[in-house]
């Protein structure tokens, strides 16, 4: 626990604490935590899916690449931006979903890069994508916070240090 952060913002610090020191296997049927897969960190994702009732899904950047056309956890993070999910109240960018996303990430690289290329009028967007991610500018501004797994949550050993003790419910 700490004040102020959400379980998955602790899971991201400890995640980047401890990642690449050892392998770190994350549990979670939440997609947000995809954003964590690191290859080069041992940082994987067991992706279990909504109610967790079936065999997980090992995600790694290959089957991010494969699966969503992104090649890392920060461009699925930038892909989730911009296609939004409703479920965490994210609305995205209109006309815009996971294989359009990606693709544009790809193209630009990152979604500052694209969205540098949007205001400097770059002649490769155009038309009504144009539009709606000019439209899209002010979610664009604080969906990276929202959306992004903290890294960063001031932890003590109390904060995630298992009970030493297991007492007798009888």
């Amino acid at each position: 626990r700490a004040p102020g952060y959400e379980a998955d913002d602790i899971i991201g610090t400890l995640t980047l604490n401890h990642g690449g020191a050892m392998a770190v296997d994350v549990v979670t049927g939440d997609r947000d935590l995809l954003q964590l897969v690191d290859d080069a960190r041992q940082v994987r994702v067991l992706y279990t899916g909504k109610g967790g009732v079936r065999e997980p899904d090992i995600v790694t950047q290959s089957l991010l690449q494969e699966k969503y056309g992104v090649p890392d956890g920060r461009g699925y993070l930038e892909m989730s931006i911009m296609r939004g999910d409703t479920s965490d109240g994210l609305p995205g960018v209109r006309g815009i979903g996971d294989k359009t996303a990606a693709a544009l990430i790809a193209e630009f690289g990152s979604l500052a890069a694209l969205r540098e290329a949007v205001d400097t009028g770059d002649p490769r967007i155009k038309g009504a994508r144009r539009t709606n991610l000019e439209a899209a500018g002010a979610y664009l501004d604080v969906a990276p916070t929202v959306v992004a797994v903290a890294h960063d949550v001031p932890l003590t050993p109390q904060s995630y240090a298992l009970p030493t003790e297991i007492s007798d419910p009888a």
